[in-house]
């Protein structure tokens, strides 16, 4: 072999074993994201699922009221309320 040729396949030798090395560190890197990039995902599927089929939510939220008494209604009315507005605020700022 000539040394031009040997001196590419060393360099070679050394990129491969750079590369490997870059993969590993990006690997241990994204590994700390991994849970709470899923946790997001399993958030955005929900909002998903509500936005496509929004008569779920009214039958759940139909049957919450009957179960409750009404004396806890209008409490629980006034925080479905807010829980909904946050999720609109989190849906406009996330998806679109």
């Amino acid at each position: 072999m000539n040394k031009k040729l040997l001196k590419l396949a060393q360099r070679r030798e050394y990129l491969v074993l750079e590369a490997s090395k870059q993969r590993v560190q990006i690997a241990q890197a994204v590994d700390t994201w991994r849970v709470p990039l899923a946790l997001a995902d399993k958030g955005l599927a929900v909002i998903s699922f509500v936005k496509k089929h929004p008569v779920w939510m009214a039958g759940g939220s139909a049957i919450l009221l009957k179960m409750l008494r009404p004396s806890r209604v209008g409490k629980w009315l006034s925080r479905g309320w807010v829980a909904w507005q946050l999720l609109r605020k989190l849906q406009n700022k996330f998806i679109n």
